[in-house]
């Protein structure tokens, strides 16, 4: 499902025009990625937890050359489903 399925579907499940789902879902992302910016985590009970981890500095290797390099520590977000989402999945 790509960006504009999503805004179909919640304009269809929410029963609101399409302009509205867009923007509600823009509103979201945008909401969602300054809370995750600030470091902090977001969490919608029976959906799942997005939060920031930091990930360390590590040795790899380039696969075309077989030289090894050094990959600098970064910031990564990850997603925890809740217990609801999960039980729909499995």
């Amino acid at each position: 499902m790509n960006k504009s399925e999503l805004i179909d579907a919640m304009a269809a499940k929410a029963n609101i025009s399409k302009t509205d789902a867009k923007a509600a879902l823009e509103a979201f992302m945008e909401a969602t990625g300054e809370t995750l910016k600030k470091g902090d985590r977001l969490a919608l009970v029976g959906f799942g937890t997005f939060s920031v981890s930091e990930r360390g500095a590590r040795k790899g290797r380039n696969p075309q050359t077989g030289e090894e390099i050094q990959i600098p520590a970064k910031k990564v977000v990850k997603f925890k489903p809740g217990s609801s989402l999960q039980s729909e999945i499995y």
